[in-house]
This record gives C-alpha cells, structure tokens and sequence, in this order.
C-alpha cells in the first residue's frame, strides 16, 4: 500500500484495493487478485484481532466443506415423491472450483502444508424409518449415475453400518430400519487455516490490519470510495482512498453495504440466526467415529438445522462435534452488538422485513422450540445418532451467527438460505451477503466479484485463470474425463489420494470408467 501522507496528520492513505473483513471470502478475493494483478495494493480491515474468527473459524460451523455429497437439504423431495437433486450437482461443481484453486495456490507456493487445511474423511447421509429409507434410496438412484458421485453406496445392511459406524450402532435398535449413502471421497476442510495461509500471501501486496474497523465509506465523484477506519486499540482513525472496496464482513457486511448507498443493496435485509453444537470430550468417542454424517432436518425446520455428527480435524488433531442446536440473537455477528438487527432496518427494507414473519412461521416455531430446549433435550437429539450418548462426555460451545438474506420480491420480501453477490453497477465496490454453502464455494463466488467487477480485466486474466482452474467454463459432470484427470491430480497434490486408492474393490470403484469428453 502507498502512503500518500500520514493519516495522524489528517492525510489520506491510498490503495488500489480494499478488503473488509479478514475472513475466507476477502482472503479468497485477494489471493486470486494478487496472483492475476501482482502490482495493484491491498489492504485488508478485520476489526478483531485475529483472522478467520467469526464464520470461519472451524469450531464455528464452517469446516465441513460442503460438497452437496452427504446433505439432504441440497437433494429436497419434490410434491410428486420425487428428489430434485440440480442443486447438488451445482454445489458439488463450485466445490471442485474451489479445490482446484487450492491444489494450484500448493503448486505455485500460495499455500503450503494443506494437510494444516484439508483432510479426507467419509461424506454420510443417514436415515431411519421405512418412508425415509425410500427417500434416501431414490436420492442415491439419482446421484450415483452423475459424474461428480461415482463410488457412492446405498447401505442397509446393519452389520455393514456397525462396521463402519460403531459409535452410531452401539445401542441402536435395528428393528427401526437404518440407510446410508456413503461416500468416501469427501473432505473436511479448517477454514481458519486457510484463511491464515491465503491472508499471509495477501500480505506481499500490502497490509493486514487487525484491531481496525470500518465506520464509514463514501463514493467519490472519480468513482473511488474514501472510507474511515478506527483502529480500535488506539481509537485514532484513518482515511483511506481505495478503487475497489470488498466487503467481507459476514454478518456486518449488510450495514456496510447500506452505508454504501449504493442502489443494489436497496431492499436487503437479514434475519440472524445463532446456534450451538454439541463438543466432545471423550477421546474414546472421537476415536470411535470417523466420518461426516447428516441427517435429515426435522419437519418445519430451515435447511441450515440439519443435524449432523462431524468429525473435524484442527489443527491435526481429530475432533466431533454435533448440532446445530438453534438459537437466537438480534446480533449479526458473534461478536457484533445487540443493536444490528434494528440497526439494519431502514425504508427500503421495511416491508420485506415484516413481511417473512407470516410466511416463515414454521422457522419461527422450530427457533421458540430449541430455546426452550434444556440440556436433557439436546442429549436425547443427539441419541438418534449416538444411542448411548451421556451428556458429561459433550461440552455444549457456541457456533457462528448466520444473517440469512431477505431479498425484496415485489412489495413483500423472501428469505433465502444460501449466499448472495452484491455489486454496483460500475464495478466500485461489492459485498457478500448471506450463510451456507458459503465458505465452499468461495472461489466460485469470488470469480464471479472479479468477473462483475472487472470485467475488462477478467477478459485478460482468462488464460491464467484457466491455468488455475482447469474446468472453468466447463461443467466437469459433463465431462468424466475431465473430471478424473482433475480429481486425481488434485488428490495427489492436495494430500488427498487415500480418499480413492483405499477404497476397497467390494465398495466399487470410486470414479467411473472415462468417456470421451
């Protein structure tokens, strides 16, 4: 970053590039701008003192890596008994995005050591009960004949399911009919410690400012933005000059973008969600269990509730957490205020607002119910997975906040779960609003900044990127062969090859025979 003068002086600092919030998704950005522009300015702004601390942080739900290969919301049964399985296919194609930027950032020394961020761990859907069993076996009748599932596996057989899932058979009662899909080639993924990789790349480009927040921001009649940032351990502020502002800021990215004024972010408005999990603390247990396993979300419930028993590896060690258990808080972060919520009301947003309560009154049932659930509770949800569970073997912690988005549709609004780009129309400044897949399919979602943002530069950094992403252009369930190359070559430099050499020849072969693309 350059100084034009010295910000104590009451002068400006300036850059070409502005990153707000230091979490997955402003890490993501700058990394791919470093790589395609080496000489523009970064500067990124997270006002706590830490990357990756809110929605990244692993112990914070975002370290599943979300590949649409275990959760059942993403494969929803339709009026007619049918499973709509369209937006797995393309959740499971952004993730191999991502993937392949990752193996790529190893190969050119962006990232180092991957198995601090990425490790192979069984991908599981769960059932139980003859009319789901029925459901997860036309799921996995759709799925298994697509490119990006090959090797899944149907499982009803109770001594198959002990075998692999022992800390799950322990106790059960297989009189009540079980089912699995299992997948072995799925990962877990710490965000934080990717997060932390990709920000120490950033840093080569200019500065990482922690303990800095942003208050303000204002468009310059040159199309710049000037923004205000307090450093919150000297309470002094600064003046920034920036082309492009990114704002990544999780929950806090909706007031940030209401400042902004820009007339894209009119009419948004966010409904946060909050939650808890469920952490293990008997080493035995962790033991006991290796895989990523999701259930189905009970009737009524919003998508992001879907129980699961995951296991996650942070910091190379193993650990299980199940949940979420949901809660609920007007605070749009963590860490954030109990003002954030009527904070981010204005005029344009009003009715939208007021306008999901009738319509969302199902989620609003589900959130008065898990508040009014105690500890006993919550042991006897997490025994549907774990038969034999004991509450002094579980620590309850609490997860990230969630701001799901409540875009404006007509005079009414409508809640989305999922994520969602904001951008001006000159390309000036974007944002990104809203929870799962989220984190996943960062690369996908950050492509799609550069490319709305820069769109006569994306033209120009086409042939590198392409260098970085093999598939990008193509769909890779599309293409089988393609799709092998690439999942082997990332396999190998990601650390990943386990995840089909291992693969027992009984269980099938993980990926199909290759067609001609």
């Amino acid at each position: 970053m350059s100084e034009s003068a010295n910000p104590r002086d009451g002068g400006v600092i300036t850059t070409d590039i502005v990153l707000v919030g230091a979490g997955i998704m402003s890490a993501t950005l700058g990394a791919l701008i470093h790589r395609l522009q080496p000489d523009w300015s970064i500067s990124v702004f997270e006002r706590l003192d830490a990357a990756a601390a809110e929605s990244s942080d692993p112990w914070n739900n975002a370290g599943t890596g979300h590949s649409a290969l275990c959760e059942l919301n993403y494969t929803p049964q339709t009026a007619d008994g049918d499973v709509d399985i369209t937006k797995a296919l393309h959740i499971n194609e952004q993730f191999q995005v991502s993937r392949q930027f990752w193996a790529n950032s190893v190969e050119a020394g962006v990232l180092r050591r991957p198995e601090e961020f990425i490790n192979p761990i069984p991908h599981v859907s769960f059932v139980h009960g003859e009319s789901n069993i029925d459901y997860l076996r036309k799921r996995y009748d759709k799925l298994a004949g697509e490119t990006l599932f090959k090797g899944m596996e149907y499982i009803t057989d109770p001594v198959e399911f002990t075998k692999r899932l022992p800390l799950m058979s322990a106790g059960r009662d297989f009189a009540d009919p079980v089912a699995l899909n299992w997948f072995d080639g799925g990962t877990d993924v710490d965000f934080g410690a990717l997060t932390q990789q990709l920000l120490g790349y950033i840093g080569h480009a200019g500065t990482v400012n922690f303990g800095h927040a942003v208050t303000n921001l204002k468009k310059q009649s040159d199309g710049t933005w000037i923004l205000k940032v307090k450093n919150l351990r000297t309470k002094e502020t600064s003046t920034v000059k920036a082309g492009f502002v990114f704002i990544g800021a999780g929950g806090g990215a909706l007031h940030l973008l209401q400042k902004s004024g820009i007339k894209e972010a009119k009419g948004f408005g966010g409904f946060p969600v909050s939650g808890a999990f469920f952490r293990c603390t008997n080493p035995d247990l962790i033991d006991d269990h290796g895989a990523k396993v999701y259930g189905k979300a009970a009737v009524g419930a919003p998508p992001m509730s879907v129980p699961h028993l995951d296991t996650r590896v942070i910091n190379g060690k193993a650990g299980l957490l199940f949940g979420p258990y949901a809660g609920w808080s007007p605070k749009f972060l963590k860490e954030g205020k109990i003002t954030d919520l009527p904070a981010s009301i204005k005029p344009g947003n009003l009715l939208p607002m007021m306008s999901i309560a009738p319509k969302e009154f199902g989620l609003l049932k589900y959130l008065i119910s898990e508040l009014a659930a105690g500890p006993a509770d919550r042991v006897e949800t997490l025994s549907e997975f774990v038969p034999r569970a004991q509450g002094e073997d579980w620590e309850l912690i609490v997860a990230g906040q969630r701001v799901q988005v409540i875009r404006k549709q007509g005079r009414g609004g409508v809640l989305e779960f999922g994520t969602a780009v904001i951008a001006a129309e000159d390309g000036s400044i974007a944002g990104l609003l809203g929870a799962s897949p989220g984190a996943s399919t960062a690369v996908p979602a950050m492509l799609d900044v550069l490319q709305r943002c820069f769109p006569k530069h994306y033209e120009a950094w086409q042939p590198q990127l392409s260098d970085m992403i093999p598939s990008l252009g193509h769909k890779l369930n599309d293409n089988p062969r393609l799709f092998e190359q690439i999942w082997d070559h990332t396999s190998k430099v990601l650390g990943l090859q386990n995840t089909v050499e291992t693969t027992p020849n009984e269980r099938g072969a993980h990926l199909a025979t290759p067609s001609t693309v």
